[in-house]
């Protein structure tokens, strides 16, 4: 949610709407520890790219979900995430989870804003070649290649199976983190605002609504079903009532366009627990229902996060570009998450005409 203005408090001097450099490679490479990280945060080689290069700060990341364990919302510290500059996966053996990546603001340099074209570069280098960085002291680039490789696992950097075992932000996010952020701390919906990670109205009414969905979950458990609201259902409403799981097979490919399916009709794709074939249907999906999209890629293969292997799906999933984790029901967690999308949940559409296309068209008739 990158902006031209500073929001009011910063992390380390960098606020939400900066344009930053990421320092030279050899410079973070030197402040790396053995396990290739700082304040125990991977610095991982697909970063080497981004080094000299210019983006915008797009959210402070002093909060974080803990995805591993699931032990929701944690404290981070001199952390930020950079607009559009996520993870590619060529070191993690082709992972398309497409993660946001974690920047700790001692890697980065402000720029002060001039009104020249330089503000203009954001993520524009993403698929340029790699950058070779030096070997320096800390770290080297060699290292950062062994250690998303598994070198610094606990275990053995491969399974039983021989199955690759691989190590990245994502998977040792749990060491990065700091203590929990609980429900009832108010400060956080204030940073929330004043970080610039949200405005008050999407956090106010992220709070109403989780206050409702504490009181359906009570109510699941102290009420019988006729007096419970709609069920105990958790709030945005979407119940799961498929008895065996519906598949649809579109062979989407990037740049085509979907619409997502109504609530209703995805509904009946879903078991009670909001899964189908094993992929989780969240609540934060349905902002994007009966909207259109542009498929970004197909995603067959994925690093699962508490074990560091690589799934492959059995049915594979799509990411729309822009449909992300907002965390309107998350208590605005940064990290804009990519959804992904079963093919039985959207339907193929026609690409919309560009609007000056149109009027030429109108003037044609």
């Amino acid at each position: 949610m990158g902006t031209t203005l500073r929001s009011l408090k910063t992390m380390n001097g960098l606020a939400v709407g900066d344009l930053v450099e990421v320092k030279p490679a050899e410079e973070i490479l030197a402040g790396l520890d053995d396990r290739a990280e700082r304040g125990s945060l991977q610095f991982m080689p697909e970063m080497l790219e981004y080094c000299g290069k210019q983006f915008v700060v797009d959210s402070i990341s002093y909060k974080t979900c803990d995805t591993v364990n699931i032990t929701g919302l944690h404290r981070m510290e001199n952390t930020v995430h950079l607009t559009g500059v996520r993870c590619d996966g060529q070191a993690h053996g082709g992972c398309q989870a497409g993660c946001l990546i974690f920047w700790k603001t001692e890697w980065l340099t402000r720029v002060p804003r001039t009104g020249s074209a330089r503000s203009e570069v954001l993520g524009a280098t993403s698929h340029q070649t790699r950058m070779e960085a030096p070997s320096c002291a800390g770290c080297t680039p060699e290292r950062l290649t062994e250690v998303a490789l598994g070198a610094c696992r606990p275990d053995d950097p491969k399974d039983g199976a021989g199955q690759q075992m691989y190590s990245c932000q994502a998977t040792e996010l749990p060491r990065a983190i700091g203590d929990v952020i609980p429900m009832w701390n108010l400060r956080q919906y204030v940073d929330d605002v004043h970080y610039g990670n949200a405005p008050w109205g999407r956090v106010l009414k992220g709070i109403l609504i989780e206050i409702f969905n504490k009181a359906q979950a009570l109510s699941r458990r102290v009420l019988p079903s006729p007096l419970r609201f709609k069920g105990g259902v958790k709030y945005p409403f979407i119940v799961g009532t498929a008895r065996e799981m519906p598949v649809a097979t579109l062979g989407l490919e990037p740049g085509e366009w979907v619409r997502v399916k109504s609530a209703e009709e995805i509904g009946r794709t879903l078991d009670k627990d909001y899964r189908n074939r094993g992929l989780y249907f969240d609540r934060e999906m349905l902002k994007y229902c009966g909207r259109t999209a542009q498929v970004l890629r197909r995603v067959d293969r994925i690093i699962e996060e508490t074990s560091g292997r690589m799934i492959t799906m059995k049915t594979p999933c799509v990411i729309l570009t822009d449909a992300v984790c907002t965390a309107d029901f998350h208590r605005s967690c940064p990290r804009a998450i990519y959804a992904y999308w079963r093919e039985i949940w959207l339907e193929r559409v026609p690409a919309p005409v560009p609007p000056r296309e149109m009027a030429s068209a109108r003037g044609a008739d």
